[in-house]
């Protein structure tokens, strides 16, 4: 059971699974970071000064000033971080589909490529080829 597991896990499928995961969870970290501290920022100065990460909707207990101390009192409904993080996921899909989009267009490129021109060792060797399909045998 042992050497089914080492050899499932040392597919090359799976490691790349495994380092796809890693840098995506990097990159999250990243896009997260430029969602917060600079996309969330210029939306809220260009909608007024608003701060999506404090609109929220408290169920219960007291009311608070941010929501942070409303998580702690109570059942709070977070609508503006489900905002922050739905334009987090707006941008990972669209640097995502950019990503995808220039991958293809490298395979196209490279598909239409034209062949390399044969050597001249084998042009020679394909006329040899074909002077000796042209010969009959005779019996």
């Amino acid at each position: 059971m042992f050497q089914e597991f080492k050899k499932f896990a040392l597919r090359g499928n799976v490691i790349d699974l495994a380092v796809g995961v890693i840098i995506g969870a990097a990159f999250n970290k990243i896009v997260s970071s430029l969602v917060d501290d600079i996309f969330m920022p210029i939306i809220g100065f260009v909608a007024g000064g608003l701060d999506f990460s404090n609109y929220f909707y408290q169920l219960s207990g007291t009311d608070a000033p941010t929501y942070a101390t409303a998580k702690e009192v109570g059942a709070t409904i977070g609508y503006g971080q489900f905002i922050t993080v739905a334009i987090n996921f707006m941008i990972v899909a669209w640097v995502l589909f950019l990503v995808i989009k220039a991958i293809n267009r490298m395979k196209r490129e490279e598909e239409t490529k034209p062949a390399p021109e044969d050597s001249k060792d084998v042009k020679l060797l394909q006329e040899i080829r074909d002077l000796l399909a042209q010969q009959k045998p005779t019996a």
